[in-house]
């Protein structure tokens, strides 16, 4: 018998591929930004006052990103899955692309950072219709009793998304010297994500449109506009998906982005180092998610969430303190376990999400309930952290990760009340 992953095999690439690229692109802004831009883009009064400016414009995107659900989530719901996902991928890797050539503040002045953000703005706006469509594109064809497995394919993007981005940031770190790094060796990630856009548009267009569309435009037309029926019938659910999303970004940009600025200034530690640390710890988000969609075919998506969220709870007592502990193998211990953790709230997402809405309306509704749950989680969450240690050292920082995982309990709680048939 042949696995339902190699008949589908073409779709799950391109879904992959997907996230992948937009992970990758926006975890090298991220690295970029913990690392280097700073003081290349944001003069200011102190290393911490750069480095918050700098998290500031990385949080840009996440603004951008549910307004980018909106206006892709619109197309796909009405024109397909496929075009619209071709659509969002040309946006966000030109955007990616085009930050290799800014020029610095110290040749352009305020120029350099308003291209800088407008550029971010174009990432997140394009990234606003990529994993829900990516998601979309897995779980609309899968087989009866493997939508868990299905929806898992596009989520392993986050961890070889992350690979790609701080293998390569480690690699030109090794061959440059500070000084060419952070002139020009930060530039190659940017320039880099070119090859991957092309990759993904050659995938891309050869798939065809997912039968549950399909289906779904055979027996009613389109709808008119699908946010507004989103707010009109679903937006109390909406709500609940939205909540329910905070938890897995918080521990990823906690993990990533915070703590790689934290390690490599406050802590000290080698930027090498640190990111070799980083590399052996996301092999734990990748198997936490496999881990997830196999139990989430098995019991059901809505079960693994909730022992994510409880999971996450009891992380952010111990996360700080362990961070600052000034140990980089206690470090990296805690690293692992919170991508681990991340896994289960991260995973079955992309089944449980779209269970929630109809296919006419499917990519709306999932788009706006998983990235406005980014502007909750992860748009804040290196901000407040850096606040936070700023003002008390990072053993308040484990409070954002557990009032994270409250918010999505809550979340997941609330669905159960309006579906109940989701708590089985």
């Amino acid at each position: 018998m042949v696995s339902p992953f190699r008949q589908h095999r073409r779709i799950l690439v391109a879904s992959l591929v997907g996230t992948t690229i937009e992970f990758y692109d926006f975890y090298i802004y991220a690295t970029a930004a913990a690392l280097v831009f700073g003081p290349l883009f944001f003069p200011a009064e102190s290393p911490s006052a750069q480095l918050m400016l700098s998290f500031l414009s990385f949080s840009l995107a996440f603004i951008a990103r549910p307004f980018g659900a909106v206006l892709f989530g619109h197309f796909g719901d009405r024109i397909g899955r496929k075009s619209t996902l071709v659509a969002s991928l040309l946006l966000m890797g030109i955007s990616t692309l085009l930050i290799a050539f800014l020029p610095t503040y110290s040749t352009a002045g305020w120029i350099a950072p308003l291209l800088l953000c407008i550029l971010r703005f174009g990432q997140g706006l394009g990234l606003g219709g990529e994993w829900g469509g990516a998601a979309l594109l897995a779980v609309e064809n899968a087989p009866p009793g493997w939508r868990g497995r299905f929806g898992m394919v596009p989520q392993l993007g986050a961890p070889i998304g992350f690979l790609a981005a701080n293998g390569l940031f480690l690699l030109i770190g090794l061959q440059l010297s500070d000084a060419d790094f952070a002139a020009w060796g930060w530039r190659i990630p940017f320039l880099a994500s070119s090859i991957l856009i092309v990759l993904g548009l050659w995938v891309r267009l050869k798939i065809n449109e997912t039968p549950e569309f399909t289906q779904a435009l055979a027996q009613n037309p389109p709808v008119s506009i699908p946010f507004w029926e989103l707010i009109r019938k679903h937006a109390l659910i909406t709500f609940a998906g939205t909540f329910t999303v905070v938890a897995c970004f918080a521990i990823f940009y906690l993990s990533t982005a915070f703590a790689l600025a934290h390690g490599t200034t406050t802590l000290g530690y080698d930027r090498e180092q640190f990111l070799i640390t980083q590399l052996a710890a996301i092999a734990f988000l990748a198997a936490g998610i496999i881990i997830a969609g196999i139990r989430a075919d098995k019991a059901s998506a809505n079960q693994v969430l909730s022992w994510g969220c409880a999971a996450t709870i009891g992380l952010g007592l111990t996360f700080g303190p362990a961070l600052g502990a000034g140990s980089l193998w206690l470090v990296w211990g805690m690293l692992s376990l919170a991508l681990f953790i991340m896994g289960f709230v991260y995973g079955p997402l992309g089944v449980w999400l779209p269970s929630l809405f109809p296919p006419r309306i499917r990519y709306t509704g999932v788009s706006v309930a998983f990235n406005a749950g980014g502007i909750l989680g992860g748009a804040l969450a290196p901000i407040i952290a850096q606040a936070l240690t700023d003002a008390g050292g990072t053993s308040l920082v484990g409070l954002y990760l557990t009032m994270a995982g409250i918010f999505s309990l809550a979340g997941l709680k609330l669905v159960g009340k309006l579906m109940p048939d989701k708590t089985e």
